[in-house]
């Protein structure tokens, strides 16, 4: 198996799968000691041939690529894309189109949460990938043997778990829900991170605005440090110190020294002035220019109603064998629980039809839920 190393090669590779209608896509990279991921190989698959791409290789343009990414006449499928889509779009500004992502397409048919790729090639195909290369290091040279098998059989495999995927959607009149999805993917706001948007990132809760203030001044400022420097976010302050500076505040040097969550000396360090200049920023904020922060919910029964259509939920998910968490997250059921008027997916078209009336009916009394022969059901209180 030859590695495509120049760029007419990939040119002449692209110029030849942009004649297929479908073609399946993956890549390999190294992302733990930088910010932004390293595209070290391109596997693509067309139903004639499998191509290896040295991203690495000295001199390689890959424009190519990124064209044939951009190609509306040609279906990329990808596993999991986000991160393949991510690297994309930084090297290129661009976001694949149209695309295929068999993760999702497994959950909506049942395969369960977020599947793994080599257990989703097992399940349909029955063949069991070898696993050996997945934390290989991609951007040592030159790739051997076994690294380019392994990345050759990433696309080749795909292209069976595809068409079985396809054909299932077709036949269960499902493909729209993927679509649906899809949108999401290659949405370019999904991947373009601006820094004054990286506290939406965090999972940490603020209760006040001061605190929200403080916490996008604070994740601002990391996202831009960690961007310059070319380095992981957690490299520059960890997701539970950016949190713990944001409820606290510390407004001066001694009062960062303080928090046990940064580790010691940081007060000191070259970020100590500038942590404490973005917590000032935060606090002299306007606070009607902050997005709102989410009133507590104060419905007494709340918890109880969650638990309620978490019930409601995995019946759901059984019954149509559609993963739960395509249909609905835990978060979607909170504010289901808190508002009917509620703007969560789970509300809003076939998600809505197949569990969102009935969580509704469920909230209200027109639905109840009673256990006969060992089995949770349904019960019309109409």
């Amino acid at each position: 198996m030859n590695v495509t190393t120049t760029t007419a090669e990939l040119a002449a590779v692209c110029d030849r799968f942009a004649r297929h209608p479908t073609i399946t896509v993956d890549t390999e990279f190294l992302r733990e000691t930088t910010y932004y991921p390293l595209l070290c190989v391109v596997q693509m698959a067309s139903p004639d041939e499998a191509v290896v791409v040295d991203a690495l290789a000295q001199g390689i343009d890959l424009k190519p690529f990124f064209e044939l990414m951009a190609n509306e006449k040609v279906l990329k499928v990808f596993h999991a894309a986000r991160q393949d889509i991510e690297i994309v779009w930084h090297q290129a500004g661009i976001v694949p189109h149209p695309i295929f992502d068999t993760q999702v397409a497994a959950m909506v048919l049942g395969y369960g949460d977020s599947i793994a790729y080599d257990q989703l090639v097992e399940r349909i195909t029955g063949h069991r990938p070898d696993k050996t290369h997945r934390f290989t290091d991609w951007s040592k040279r030159p790739l051997t043997t076994e690294q380019i098998h392994y990345a050759v059989s990433d696309v080749t495999h795909l292209r069976d778990v595809f068409g079985a995927l396809d054909a299932d959607l077709k036949k269960r009149c499902r493909n729209d829900w993927v679509s649906e999805e899809m949108e999401v993917l290659t949405s370019p706001r999904t991947y373009d991170f601006h820094p004054e948007r990286a506290w939406e990132r965090l999972k940490t809760r603020v209760r006040k605005p001061k605190e929200l203030a403080v916490l996008m001044e604070v994740a601002a400022w990391r996202e831009q440090e960690a961007q310059s420097r070319d380095v992981p976010r957690s490299r520059v302050l960890k997701d539970d110190a950016v949190g713990d500076i944001a409820t606290h505040a510390p407004t001066s040097l001694e009062r960062l020294a303080n928090l046990r969550s940064l580790p010691k000396g940081f007060d000191r360090s070259k970020w100590g002035a500038d942590i404490v200049a973005a917590v000032q920023r935060g606090l002299a904020r306007d606070a009607t220019t902050l997005p709102k922060l989410e009133k507590p919910r104060n419905n007494a029964n709340g918890a109880a109603i969650v638990e309620l259509l978490k019930v409601l939920l995995r019946m759901t998910s059984e019954r149509h064998a559609v993963a739960s968490k395509v249909i609905a997250t835990v978060d979607d059921l909170e504010q289901i629980a808190a508002d009917d008027e509620a703007d969560v997916p789970a509300l809003h078209g076939w998600r809505r039809e197949l569990f969102g009336e009935a969580a509704l009916a469920l909230k209200h009394g027109r639905l109840a839920l009673a256990i006969e022969r060992g089995r949770v059901v349904r019960v019309d209180r109409n």
